[in-house]
């Protein structure tokens, strides 16, 4: 099943099944999906596309693509290398990535994400997808002078608002019984940056979970971004940094195209 969150024209948040391609109008569900929410049958507008997953954690896998990790001079992890970014910079498709003022190195990232459905904790590969709801498509947005010289540590750099465009629809777990054979892409005003296949992760989708389960409770809705392959603005020659009017699209196969433009703050 493919899942919208949107605001309908009384600006209630819903969920639902578009019904058309454009995400214009949905068959409302009677509650969140997390909750057991069915299809009603009852046709809605859509005012405005939303994340469509609100997390209650934002985690991140870094360095999850061999040559990813090659292009930023980096060693490959031993362990699924985790940081966070700030839930606050969740925006959906069609939104602004807003460039922040205090940045002039900031790079697109296309990541798979998974959305947790139920609590997970000490959960084994062998059990691990089956804790999965679904998947979306995300943009991990990076501010990489933050990241890597002001700071040198991740968080502020991974954390601006609108640094983390997710969706439009969110592709329940049935629809993809086996992540590890995605396309991945990201173009930029149609020009191919990135291109690779989730087989080529250093940890699969199932090793990921397994791993963040044995330290923390991975609760319902929780959305775990997947790492990016090779391709980044840093890891080109010249570098490729977003600027004001560039159009950001990444796409998944079976999952979907996430669009957003961008503009200066």
């Amino acid at each position: 099943m493919k899942l919208i969150r949107f605001a309908d024209p009384a600006g209630a948040i819903s969920w639902g099944v578009p019904v058309d391609a454009g995400c214009t109008q949905a068959d409302l569900l009677d509650a969140s999906p997390f909750s057991g929410g069915k299809p009603t049958g009852r046709t809605v507008a859509v005012t405005r596309l939303l994340a469509p997953v609100d997390p209650p954690n934002l985690l991140c896998i870094g360095l999850n693509y061999r040559r990813h990790a090659e292009e930023s001079g980096m060693a490959l992890p031993e362990r699924p290398l985790l940081f966070m970014k700030a839930t606050s910079t969740l925006c959906a498709h069609g939104d602004a990535i807003v460039l922040p003022s205090m940045s002039e190195e900031n790079d697109y990232e296309c990541e798979l994400a998974v959305v947790i459905g139920k609590a997970a904790k000490e959960v084994s590969e062998d059990d691990a997808l089956d804790t999965v709801f679904g998947y979306t498509v995300a943009n991990d947005v990076s501010s990489r002078d933050w990241q890597l010289r002001h700071d040198k540590q991740w968080i502020r750099g991974k954390s601006f608002d609108t640094f983390a465009p997710m969706g439009p629809i969110l592709v329940t777990a049935d629809e993809i019984p086996d992540p590890q054979t995605l396309g991945i892409r990201t173009r930029v005003n149609g020009e191919t940056l990135q291109s690779s296949n989730t087989a080529d992760m250093i940890f699969s989708v199932k090793e990921i979970i397994s791993y963040l389960s044995r330290s923390m409770t991975l609760l319902p809705g929780t959305v775990i971004l997947t790492g990016t392959p090779e391709g980044v603005g840093m890891g080109r020659t010249p570098k490729r940094w977003l600027v004001p009017g560039d159009i950001c699209e990444i796409e998944i196969d079976l999952v979907g195209t996430l669009r957003n433009p961008v503009v200066a703050q």
